[in-house]
Formats: structure tokens, sequence, C-alpha cells
């Protein structure tokens, strides 16, 4: 069976266990029982998102949109590649990615900054690429390398996308947590925020030295 076909298996299976979730009298216990032996994973989950870029787009039309969409990507791919990320979609100027391990995801938090910084020099304020980063862990739905759902890709989403600013790196205390060995081999902190998201109670900035990688 080529990967494709077992995707397409994959997903028909995971509807077919949703849509008899849904039938009145179901035991719905046993079914999300299933249906988190058959596709839950622990992973580390990445969303990321472009500062300023509505405004950018505004003042300087959709071909300045599609160069800076290129640019990036061409530039932050390669850091995900030597963190062993795996790109599940792209939305625009976002990017959802996950890791194994949550310390990968977290260096190449730092890597891609440091990589963008980098970029920046020389090139007007408008038109550089300024980068927000959520970062969450924990058990997920993993559909292939198609889609994933679950409470920490919501937390991560809503970090990187809505709340996170430019340059800055946001986690969640369950991605904290599972770091819990890398806090003693680098410089990093961890500032807690006063703030609640969807799928966590407890959230950090993560302070560190701007150009690392």
């Amino acid at each position: 069976m080529t990967d494709e076909a077992h995707l397409k298996t994959s997903e028909q299976r995971l509807w077919r266990l949703v849509a008899e979730r849904a039938r009145a009298g179901a035991d719905v216990v046993a079914i999300d029982r299933r249906i988190w032996d058959l596709f839950g994973e622990p992973w580390a989950v990445m969303f990321t998102d472009l500062s300023g870029f509505s405004r950018q787009v505004e003042a300087f039309g959709i071909l300045h949109f599609l160069q800076i969409i290129y640019e990036h990507k061409q530039l932050l791919e390669p850091c995900l590649a030597r963190h062993d990320g795996i790109l599940i979609k792209t939305e625009a100027d976002s990017l959802l990615v996950i890791f194994r391990r949550t310390e990968s995801a977290l260096r190449c938090a730092v890597e891609m900054q440091a990589a963008l910084e980098a970029a920046n020099r020389g090139r007007p304020p408008e038109t550089q690429v300024l980068l927000c980063v959520g970062i969450g862990y924990g058990e997920i739905l993993r559909i292939g390398a198609r889609d994933v759902y679950g409470q920490q890709v919501n937390a991560a989403s809503k970090l990187g996308e809505d709340t996170a600013k430019a340059t800055e790196i946001l986690i969640t205390r369950a991605a904290r947590d599972n770091a819990a060995k890398l806090w003693d081999q680098v410089p990093w902190t961890c500032e807690p925020l006063e703030l609640e998201v969807a799928g966590s109670a407890e959230n950090f900035r993560l302070r560190y030295q701007r150009g690392q990688g």
C-alpha cells in the first residue's frame, strides 16, 4: 500500500469512528478510547506566524505577499530539517510543525529567529520578516502528515498566531515541563505569562539571547 493510500485509509477509519460516535446511544467512552489508541501520539507542536503581515500586504500588494512567504519558507525549512521537524501544513504566512522532542522544537525556534534576524539586517523595517512562535506538547491525534488535532495544537496556534509579538517564542506549561532537561544546558529562562489560552492554563515567554542559533 502506498503512503497516500494508507493515509486515505486512516482518514476514512477516523471519520467512520467519529460517525459512529455521533449516533444516538453510542458508547462514547469506548469509541474515544479506540480513536486515541489508533491515532493518539505525544508530540511537540509548533505554530508560527508573521508579525504585521496583513499590514505589509495592504501596503505592498499581493506579489510582496507571495515573495515574503517564499523567502521565509526558504529560510526556515532548513532549520526544521536540522531539528527533525515535520511540516504538517502551510496556511498563508503560518506553519504548523511537529517534533518528537520538545527540546528540538525549542532549539529550532531559537535558530529560526536567529536566521530571520540575520536575513533582516540591511532591509528596510517595513520589509523585514518577523516571526511569532507558539509551542505546546502533549497527546494529539495525528493523521499521517496531513493534519493534527488536540488541546496542545489549539494552544500552540493561539500562542503563535494571536498572542506572540515579533521575535517572541511562547510555550505552554506542558512544553516547558517536558523540556525539563534542557534548562540546565542553555542560558534560556521561562517568564510566566498572565494568560490562559484554550488548551493551556499556564503559559510562558522564552527568554533567549537574540542572535543565538
